[in-house]
């Protein structure tokens, strides 16, 4: 399940993030930089508040990689007993110092590291192994210049997804953030990161630097599915679900199913069944339909769509995973990932190989999920989806 980091400059704030859903309340200064640091005393302000109705974490402040002045700035917040440390890890020569420095912190507190999606490339391919070797408790992605655009504009969402395959794989939770709006949401759900991270998406205007909205807050919140861990259907508070968009209002029942769609969407595949199909990409044009539920007669805001972003986001992220045989394959896939969408009922596939001569071959498959269309619009049947 995704939790919801809210990032908070103090008290005030704080009541806001509680009030309004956020799962983790997290102290940051963003007048200071990416990463600003907040006053001890607030820090201890917010978690009186709290009383351990919600885990605090606080960002330790955009330091050079010096390994006593970043010690000591852990070892400060650690003494304040906040559940998760942020630390702000710039690729260079002092990177490995300080990680051999901080490994003995990790055994009294939960340590997270803080890439940067703006300078990805300087990082090391075996940072993850290093970062778990050194007794990290997570990692996370975010943005160190708010200038230069938010998460996806660095990084693709495939290139997101095998980071928090990755991440997992090496025992490591998983944040992602990096100036984030609400059309990021959805398109980042399905790589199931273990928290998304949020500052300038809950403030006005979108304005980092400006107080936190109840509003917006409000908002994004009501993008992220709350279902608490370990409850089953009988817990569950459809009334809560609907207003989030995940499951139709009751008072709206039969609302039936609009239809989102990608047509001619062109990319190059390694694809192919014959040798001379191997090593070389070849052009296909994938045509996607999917059947989406409606969940209310008046839609608003992203709580109340399915983006055409989700089917584009899957076609990339899994052409990305290498060399596919079958056309046949590749449409299943993708067809399996659009389904992972509690919202989708229907999809139909079309994957069209265009350079094997004058006219374009492939295949086009329809799938829907496994329970009677009678069913779609019961609250058992969303259950069924959700935790199968």
């Amino acid at each position: 399940m995704t939790k919801m980091l809210a990032s908070v400059r103090d008290r005030g704030e704080a009541e806001i993030a509680f009030q309004n859903g956020a799962d983790i309340i997290d102290l940051k200064e963003p007048a200071n930089g990416a990463l600003g640091a907040v006053e001890l005393p607030k820090i201890l302000e917010v978690k009186a508040f709290l009383s351990g109705r919600r885990p605090v974490s606080a960002a330790c402040g955009d330091l050079p990689m010096d390994p006593e002045a970043i010690v000591r700035k852990v070892g400060e917040l650690l003494a304040a007993g906040v559940d998760y440390v942020k630390i702000g890890l710039v690729a260079s020569a002092r990177l490995n110092a300080c990680l051999q420095q901080l490994k003995p912190l990790s055994s009294h507190g939960k340590l997270i590291a803080v890439l940067f999606a703006d300078e990805w490339h300087q990082y090391d391919a075996d940072i993850l192994e290093r970062l778990a070797g050194s007794g990290f408790h997570g990692v996370m992605v975010d943005t160190a210049d708010k200038s230069k655009g938010r998460l996806l504009k660095h990084i693709s969402p495939e290139q997101t997804g095998r980071f928090v395959k990755s991440a997992h794989e090496h025992r490591l939770m998983v944040g992602l953030a990096g100036s984030l709006e609400a059309p990021d949401v959805s398109r980042l759900l399905p790589y199931e990161p273990d928290f998304l991270g949020f500052r300038g998406a809950l403030c006005s205007d979108l304005d980092r630097k400006a107080a936190i909205d109840a509003e917006a807050t409000a908002k994004i919140r009501a993008l992220i599915p709350d279902v608490p861990e370990g409850t089953g259907p009988a817990t569950v508070d459809y009334k809560l679900l609907a207003a989030r968009g995940y499951y139709p209002d009751p008072a709206e029942a039969g609302l039936g199913t609009d239809k989102i769609f990608v047509r001619d969407f062109v990319l190059p595949v390694n694809i192919g069944a014959y040798s001379f199909e191997h090593g070389k990409p070849q052009n296909v044009r994938f045509d996607v339909t999917a059947d989406v539920l409606r969940v209310t007669r008046n839609p608003e805001d992203m709580r109340h769509v399915v983006s055409y972003d989700l089917i584009m986001d899957g076609i990339r992220a899994i052409i990305a995973e290498g060399h596919v045989e079958l056309a046949e394959t590749l449409a299943e896939q993708i067809a399996t990932f659009i389904l992972k969408n509690p919202r989708v009922t229907r999809v139909v596939v079309r994957a069209e190989k265009l350079e094997l001569g004058p006219g374009g071959v492939g295949v086009e498959i329809e799938r829907t999920n496994d329970m009677k269309s009678s069913r779609l619009n019961t609250p058992q049947a969303y259950m069924d989806r959700k935790f199968s």
